[in-house]
């Protein structure tokens, strides 16, 4: 009988239909019916000896909230039985609902509910268990996943011990992930938790890969990527995680005009083995990264949300070195310009902060002029060395795309029909904060700000953060005007402030806005692994 392997994930949602993601044990019709009617049907492709499949749920209604079982082959297999946890359910917002996003990033895989966790509660996790202990509390109309879904580096105990029954973990990569079925084993292990399960069941989300979805400081440099060149290793690695991605989740984060469209799910569909297709695919990302876009764009009633591919859409070499290539900096403009009296706020996902801590950020681009050989090729050789060791490659290492991403903003939201609110959305530092950024000379006069958070499970030394913290001081602005000075750095055309943090913990940020008012709530988990709301502030004057 064939099995439910992994999900139901309700990805994609609006007013009149949503997908949902699932895996299952062999080739079968997955089907999805909803309470009051609503359903899909779809069948499954296959890519690398595993099956899914992404049903489309047609005939939603504004305003409610049908609950779906699932079907295989006209076998139910979920809800699972006896699972104490409520029904999932197609939540569809009525127009005049405030719009909840719900956003963080760096997820390692919580251990089994037997188990010590070392690194305290997990975030997501807390928000399952108050979801589903009380049928009242708000609920996310879209949960936000920033980076890091899966730590391919950073294995834990159980999956180093399932690898090493493949293979000997002597041999690069050792403990980290190889192929494509161990990138699966992530996956699982990340998602069967049960809670977990069940709130992505239930809420619908959006996501971006980071780093650690493939390798720590993926794309640093174009010298990093020659040295991943020679291993044996890398190229295997770094084709599963892109095809293990766009599986689990690239393809969610799609509407159903858009996977119509799309030529690699048209052609995983029409084989009995989509894997060849997919590999395609990765192969060309890698050899060609402006020829594959993983960016998107998602309206949710009146709120904007433009997600970012700011890892494989770097342009590398050091004398164009950019975020984003200039296919993917085209489109970013094209949907932030577009139609932009249509929307109240403005979010820009990336999993990388713009606006960091001023020491952080005039150390970054000290660092990038040094590797430019603005000092010579002495200076460019030790910067190279530290832009690796210290993880120097965000946005403000590269400095022409933080500039353009200033100017882009600004043009926004000087606009006479400009949003109430431009918000740029981030993970990946392990804490969180808040900064408001501010022109130097002929800026927006609404509120931008970078908000910032992170983990959602996962830690950070004492160390970085005290650094952190120091960051942010006036001596370290000090010391950061000196680095800059030596670098002879151009003066970024935007200032910022701290307006919050940094806090640390597994935590979460909710933005809700209602019209043109957004407030912000940041929640941490506690000793008795419940969120507690850590900070709340209005970030308009409505």
């Amino acid at each position: 009988m064939v099995e439910l392997c992994l999900g139901p994930l309700l990805r994609y949602a609006d007013s009149s239909c949503a997908t949902v993601w699932v895996e299952t044990s062999r080739p079968c019709v997955a089907e999805v019916r909803c309470s009051n009617g609503a359903g899909g049907t779809a069948p499954t492709f296959q890519v690398a000896g595993h099956h899914y499949a992404l049903v489309t749920v047609t005939g939603l209604e504004p305003g409610t909230a049908p609950s779906y079982e699932v079907f295989l082959d006209d076998t139910p297999v979920w809800p699972l039985p006896d699972s104490g946890l409520p029904a999932s359910v197609i939540r569809v917002r009525a127009p005049d609902d405030p719009v909840r996003i719900t956003f963080g990033s760096c997820r390692w895989a919580a251990p089994p509910a037997d188990g010590k966790d070392p690194v305290g509660a997990d975030a997501l996790d807390s928000l399952a268990g108050r979801l589903a202990s009380d049928p009242d509390a708000q609920r996310p109309d879209v949960l936000l996943l920033l980076g890091d879904q899966v730590y391919a580096d950073e294995t834990s105990e159980a999956t180093r011990g399932w690898l090493a029954t493949r293979r000997d973990l002597q041999e690069p990569p050792g403990s980290q992930v190889a192929d494509y079925e161990e990138y699966c084993r992530l996956y699982h292990e990340s998602w069967l938790d049960p809670e977990i399960r069940w709130l992505l069941s239930t809420v619908p989300s959006f996501m971006i890969f980071d780093d650690h979805d493939i390798v720590d400081d993926w794309n640093t440099s174009a010298a990093w990527l020659a040295d991943m060149r020679t291993t044996n290793w890398w190229q295997q690695r770094l084709l599963s995680g892109l095809m293990s991605y766009w599986v689990h989740q690239h393809l969610g984060n799609l509407s159903p005009a858009e996977l119509a469209d799309d030529p690699t799910y048209a052609a995983v569909r029409a084989t009995p083995d989509g894997t060849d297709a997919v590999r395609a695919l990765a192969e060309k990302a890698d050899a060609d990264p402006a020829s594959v876009r993983f960016s998107y764009r998602r309206d949710v009633g009146r709120v904007r949300v433009a997600m970012v591919d700011s890892r494989a859409a770097r342009v590398l070499q050091e004398d164009r070195r950019s975020m984003l290539d200039p296919g993917t900096a085209d489109w970013l403009r094209e949907q932030v310009l577009a139609d932009v009296g249509a929307y109240d706020h403005l979010l820009i996902g990336t999993s990388l902060p713009w606006l960091l801590p001023h020491l952080v950020h005039d150390a970054e681009a000290w660092d990038a002029a040094l590797c430019a050989g603005e000092r010579g090729q002495r200076w460019a050789r030790f910067g190279e060395r530290l832009r690796r060791a210290a993880d120097l490659e965000h946005w403000a290492a590269f400095p022409r795309s933080f500039a353009d991403l200033a100017d882009l903003i600004a043009e926004v939201g000087s606009r006479p029909d400009a949003p109430a609110t431009v918000c740029v959305l981030s993970g990946d530092v392990h804490h969180a904060y808040v900064a408001q950024a501010s022109w130097r000379s002929d800026g927006p006069s609404l509120p931008v700000v970078q908000l910032t958070c992170s983990p959602v499970h996962n830690s950070v030394p004492l160390s970085m953060r005290l650094g952190f913290r120091f960051g942010w001081s006036a001596p370290a602005r000090l010391l950061g005007q000196v680095l800059e000075r030596h670098g002879r750095c151009s003066r970024p055309p935007v200032r910022w402030r701290k307006k919050g943090g940094p806090w640390f913990g597994n935590q979460l940020m909710t933005l809700t806005m209602r019209g043109r008012a957004a407030r912000l709530r940041l929640e941490r988990t506690g000793a008795d692994t419940s969120l507690r709301t850590v900070d709340v502030r209005s970030l308009t004057s409505g």
